[in-house]
């Protein structure tokens, strides 16, 4: 009867996390999150639960959880560009004093402690696709840095707790994630194409649309994320779907999918936006057995219905 803490629990892919979580049986599952990104919504069908119990904290602050932990797992911080530079400030604390608390956390119950950091340590990156051996190729001085050199920073701290105080620690890299529970004005590019599709509006293309990505379905997601917390796999490893699209392709596929008469306009490029990002997930298939199931098209069909069941 395990007991797991999900920080950042009422997130998009925090609280498919938690409905997972709580599918194994006798598990507990303790969910911390401020709302800063986060929505109430997400975690009302837990609340009739015996086995979840929320606490709304900024794990900013110190953690007091008298109840013994044996796994957590670390998804506070704002992911979405609009996000972070909106709470910059916000967004380096969580990955610094925040990481800490729970690293702390994680010393006194003899957790396994399992973060999430991004593909963004990558920054825009010189090799392609992306291994985790990849240093990365990133600006820590622009729009994207506070968000970037944060998790890189976490990454770090965390490689200390591992190696000089003895934590069982895993470390995963999430490349795009999409599915229902992102919230339609998230700023994150799935969500933008399919609610302008929805309602037939422009689909804007930031820069010429030749610029790619790799969108890993949800589901997919949290089986990786799983299977990590129940290894013994150190990490950094990627969890990705290694499909490569172009933000054109992604956008064509959304009108057809969607039947929409929208029209791509193209608008500046923001700054250290990659051109490129596509995860190696040979690390994922050897140490985890795992590699993504659902393809985009069939995610997007499910993403697609579930913003036509909120009325976009």
């Amino acid at each position: 009867m395990p007991t797991y803490l999900v920080a950042g629990g009422a997130g998009f892919i925090g609280s498919n996390l938690i409905g997972k979580l709580l599918e194994e049986k006798g598990a507990k599952v303790i969910c911390l999150d401020n709302f800063l990104t986060g929505e109430k919504k997400n975690l009302v069908e837990f609340e009739a639960n015996p086995n979840f119990e929320f606490f709304e904290h900024d794990i900013v602050k110190p953690i007091k959880i008298d109840q013994k932990l044996d796994y957590i797992i670390n998804l506070a911080c704002p992911a979405s560009p609009p996000d972070y530079r909106s709470h910059p400030i916000e967004t380096l604390e969580v990955c610094s004093i925040g990481v800490k608390n729970l690293l702390d956390l994680a010393l006194r119950n003899s957790a396994r402690f399992v973060h999430a950091s991004t593909s963004e340590v990558y920054g825009d990156p010189l090799e392609h696709p992306q291994t985790e051996s990849y240093w990365g190729h990133v600006n820590s001085y622009g729009e994207r840095s506070c968000y970037d050199e944060g998790k890189r920073f976490a990454e770090s701290l965390i490689y200390i707790y591992k190696k000089d105080l003895g934590l069982n620690s895993g470390l995963i890299r999430i490349f795009n994630t999409y599915g229902p529970k992102m919230r339609p004005f998230d700023g994150r590019v799935v969500t933008n194409f399919i609610r302008q599709a929805l309602a037939n509006e422009d689909i804007t293309m930031y820069g010429d649309g030749k610029q790619s990505r790799s969108f890993c379905y949800v589901d997919d997601q949290i089986e990786a994320q799983i299977k990590m917390l129940h290894s013994d796999f150190e990490g950094p490893v990627n969890i990705g779907n290694p499909n490569e699209f172009t933000m054109l392709e992604l956008a064509e596929g959304v009108i057809k999918l969607t039947d929409s008469k929208s029209k791509i306009v193209h608008k500046p490029l923001p700054a250290d936006d990659p051109t490129q990002r596509q995860p190696d997930i040979s690390l994922a298939k050897e140490n985890l057995a795992w590699e993504p199931k659902v393809q985009l098209e069939e995610g997007l069909k499910k993403t697609i219905e579930w913003l036509r069941k909120l009325g976009y």
